[in-house]
């Protein structure tokens, strides 16, 4: 399995029967194939009930996400107005939203909009992240320069303050709790130690820590 479907799957493992459940863009978006039967998905332009992707004959425009992605609706599949999506995430009916991040900080704060210089979009992630009963952000562990995207304080522009849950990464499973960032499982293969070194907070080893498997 490659890494980006191993994140997700992994995320999907946080799922129960009878959430309802947001996907952001990139990641995010594969956890759907994971999810246990009875996960209900929500897009936040007006559906509950977001399916497999679509192919060919099944592309109709009227059933596209958030991301412009075309899918089928799963049987039970109800419509609605953007409106009352915002009200459905704005009013805590959501289980738990799934996003990449740019920066997470020891506390849960999340960076994931904007970079110095370049503005990618703040789309529903501000009030996803308000609203959502958990935060679950999956992104690699480092950037692509190597540097740590787990830090002290973001400096990137932030979407939200002490609102992660969980942070899923192609190295580790991180959780975000009152002493600080718990270390939780930690790729087959490597240590806690190795995670450290990668992160700028001083993490927190589970008792019992669990191995992400390869």
């Amino acid at each position: 399995m490659d890494k980006r479907n191993r994140m997700a799957k992994r995320v999907a493992e946080y799922f129960k029967p009878g959430d309802l459940i947001n996907l952001g863009i990139g990641i995010p978006s594969l956890c759907g194939n994971y999810a246990p039967e009875g996960v209900m998905l929500h897009t936040e332009n007006g559906l509950i009930g977001v399916g497999a992707a679509s192919k060919g004959l099944q592309n109709v425009e009227s059933f596209s996400n958030a991301n412009a992605m075309r899918f089928v609706p799963v049987p039970g599949a109800c419509a609605f107005d953007s409106a009352e999506s915002f009200a459905i995430v704005r009013s805590g009916r959501l289980a738990a939203t799934v996003l990449g991040g740019l920066q997470v900080s020891v506390k849960g704060d999340l960076a994931n909009w904007a970079l110095p210089g370049k503005t990618v979009g703040m789309g529903g992630a501000m009030d996803l992240v308000n609203g959502a009963r958990q935060v679950i952000v999956t992104m690699d562990l480092v950037s692509k320069n190597g540097d740590p995207k787990i830090l002290n304080e973001c400096v990137f522009p932030l979407t939200g303050r002490e609102c992660v849950s969980h942070i899923v990464t192609d190295q580790c499973v991180i959780d975000v709790v009152p002493e600080g960032l718990l270390l939780r499982e930690v790729l087959q293969g490597l240590t806690p130690e190795d995670i450290q070194k990668q992160v700028e907070p001083t993490l927190i080893i589970a008792g019992e820590l669990g191995v992400m498997a390869e």
